[in-house]
């Protein structure tokens, strides 16, 4: 049975109005998310998540969308663990991971590689391995497979992965040995099984055979980013490299399919760092990658689109002097230009980019967020379009704009509208905002106001959000503040600067200047608001917490609490140790400010937060609650099995349930009422 706000099971009334009223309905709710196109532009191909049978975990499925937008989307997988990571075959045969039972592999096998034949017909396995496969890709021409799977290090071949594996198993042994940094990422312990890249040949109907590209990697290709050239002869990566201090670099090579275990260093220095996506043209001349400035205590990153031959020589910035960052990117078919992504000014358009020069032509003039574009063999681009108003869909762009395509499921209802707000900075810098209103809200009846600080700290509030959904707050009443302040992405890289290594300065005060406006309006009830953020979001949200009392109410999830203990706990220290110095940590650490907050706080935290440590909320929490002499006015909601994010579906129902009731008895004066399922 679904849960209301105040956790009790609902009653049964008239259906709500939208999803948004049921936290039920709104986890229900479809994810699409990815984008492939056959090669011969008939054939695009979505995911789409929805929970499974108990509510534990979102299960992904494939679905066909039409290109010409006449025939409605169709459903082409449907296995009980999920299908993902589609990619087609030159003869049009679609491949997917899934981990459904393969015959001769033991009951809980590993994602293994499978094929839907282009004639029809059911999916077969193809490609398995110990250590499961990842990422698959796909030779335009060749048709070769190259994969990432994950291999013990003293392993050669399969077999030897395979017996070594159930070696440790027999021994109960889950140990790892580690000569580096870092040893985990996210939510999981790194090793002792690090990723190679393999390649295979098209083999038909029979099962693919694996060449071993990267016999020794160490933990170079830890979460790299590739691809392969048309003729299937070469394969552009990623590559880690380590440098002293346990601080690491990534740089981009080439590895000879025919010689396993060369490569050749296409692009790397210290000063710059390389990022994913990495794209190979058509022609298979080039590939483009982002090539990135590294942070110090003074400079933020500066990501640049580049070019490079994959034979090698010199890199190409492909728009020099543009001050956006881009996002994502693909190919024209002629290999003359690139269709990337980039956030701008609370959106994220696409944008068509020349290889000859000129300034990127804007191709999107909506308040959209587009992501995973592709271009068919005519030129026709394809991507997903989002907006903080609406989830992802396919659309394809005609000369008049984007068209809608039919989606795997309708877009929902929403129980409100979307407004911008504006104002200036003390500075003189234009600051920005959306701004969720329920429906409803009026200057005779104006509702309370929730200020949603985002992550990052380098992001934007300028698409639909699962987790953070402001309509869930609008279908309760509220209207949700989405601001970008400094650091934010798509004003600049001086926007960014001005945040930097400055947490609780600009971004602060940018922050409060929003809320001032916000505040103005006549459909917001200034003496009711409260703060809420998650990341960095949280970071800020316990700055605000020392910094001021003007917010009845503050939601702080997955935060920076002592900034000494956070820096050599996280899983990537060498990063932020560039920017949180001593001296930085010293100036905006909030916890030095524990003394003075006077504003009841509901903490929420995973212990598998490996980005933010659950060492920050413990100390937190024990900082709060050593300084209230009776009664303790706030809430700590912890999930030992969630990681930086809430991602199991009856997970996330709780989080908004408890969030929202904590809203209700701080802001509306409501009893305090505890979800039922955490009694």
């Amino acid at each position: 049975m679904p849960l209301v706000s105040n956790g009790s099971p609902a009653a049964p009334a008239d259906p709500p109005p939208t999803p948004f009223h049921d936290l039920g309905a709104f986890v229900a709710l479809p994810r699409c998310a990815g984008l492939v196109l056959s090669p011969d532009g008939t054939r695009l191909v979505t995911g789409v998540a929805t929970p499974d049978a108990d509510g534990t975990r979102y299960r992904s499925a494939l679905w066909e969308v039409d290109p010409a937008g006449v025939r409605p989307a169709r459903r082409l997988t449907r296995g009980d663990p999920g299908e993902g990571d589609a990619a087609f075959t030159p003869g049009g045969d679609l491949l997917f991971l899934s981990a459904r039972p393969v015959p001769g592999v033991d009951d809980d096998p590993p994602a293994s590689l499978w094929r839907l034949p282009a004639r029809g017909g059911e999916a077969e396995p193809i490609g398995i391995r110990p250590g499961g496969l990842g990422g698959p890709v796909v030779a335009r021409d060749a048709g070769t497979v190259v994969c990432a799977s994950a291999t013990l290090p003293g392993a050669v071949t399969a077999a030897d992965d395979d017996a070594r594996r159930t070696a440790r198993t027999a021994a109960k042994v889950t140990a790892i040995l580690h000569d580096g940094v870092p040893v985990r990422f996210w939510d999981h312990d790194l090793g002792p099984a690090r990723p190679r890249l393999l390649a295979a040949p098209p083999a038909g109907d029979a099962e693919l055979t694996w060449a071993d590209l990267t016999p020794t990697p160490g933990g170079a290709l830890d979460r790299a980013a590739y691809d392969v050239t048309p003729d299937g002869t070469t394969v552009v990566t990623t590559w880690r490299v380590d440098e002293p201090h346990g601080a690491s670099r990534q740089a981009l090579v080439a590895l000879d399919v025919t010689a396993p275990g060369e490569r050749l260093v296409l692009l790397d220095d210290p000063g710059h760092t390389v990022d994913g996506p990495v794209a190979v043209s058509p022609d298979g001349r080039w590939v483009a990658c982002l090539r990135t400035r590294r942070t110090s205590a003074t400079e933020p990153p500066d990501f640049r689109c580049v070019v490079v031959p994959v034979a090698g020589g010199e890199h190409r910035d492909v728009a020099p002097g543009w001050d956006r960052w881009v996002t994502d990117l693909a190919w024209t078919p002629d290999s003359a230009a690139l269709v990337v992504t980039a956030d701008d000014s609370g959106r994220a358009p696409l944008f068509r980019v020349d290889l000859a020069g000129g300034a990127p032509v804007r191709l999107t003039d909506d308040h959209g967020a587009y992501s995973d574009p592709v271009v068919g063999p005519d030129g026709t681009v394809y991507a997903l379009r989002a907006a903080v108003d609406t989830p992802p869909a396919p659309v394809r762009f005609d000369p008049a704009g984007p068209t809608p395509l039919p989606p795997p499921a309708p877009a929902p209802a929403l129980p409100g509208s979307l407004t911008e707000v504006t104002t200036t900075a003390a500075d003189g810098t234009a600051l920005r905002a959306w701004l969720v209103l329920p429906g409803g809200a009026t200057a005779t009846a104006p509702a309370p106001l929730l200020l949603w600080i985002h992550g990052g700290p380098v992001n934007s509030w300028n698409s639909w959000h699962w987790r953070w959904n402001p309509w869930v707050a609008a279908a309760h009443g509220y209207a949700v503040l989405l601001p970008d302040p400094a650091l934010s992405t798509g004003y600049g890289r001086a926007f960014v600067a001005r945040g930097w290594g400055r947490w609780g300065a600009e971004p602060y005060t940018d922050l409060l200047a929003l809320t001032d406006a916000a505040e103005r309006l006549p459909e917001i009830d200034a003496a009711r608001t409260a703060a809420m953020g998650g990341s960095f979001g949280g970071y800020m949200a316990n700055w605000v917490a020392g910094h001021t009392d003007r917010f009845r109410a503050i939601v702080t999830h997955a935060s920076l609490w002592a900034l000494d203990q956070f820096v050599p706990t996280t899983d990537l220290p060498a990063y932020w140790v560039r920017e949180l110095t001593p001296q930085v940590q010293a100036g905006h650490s909030p916890h030095r400010h524990a003394d003075e907050i006077r504003t009841p706080m509901l903490v929420i935290h995973g212990d598998r937060d490996h980005r933010v440590p659950i060492g920050e909320a413990l100390r937190l929490w024990s900082d709060l609650v050593t300084r209230c002499s009776d009664r303790v006015p706030h809430k700590f909601l912890y999930f030992p099995d969630e990681n930086h994010w809430v991602l199991r579906p009856s997970h996330a129902q709780l989080w908004y349930a408890t969030v929202l009731a904590f809203l209700d008895h701080h802001l509306d004066g409501a009893d305090w009422v505890v979800p039922d399922l955490l009694r």
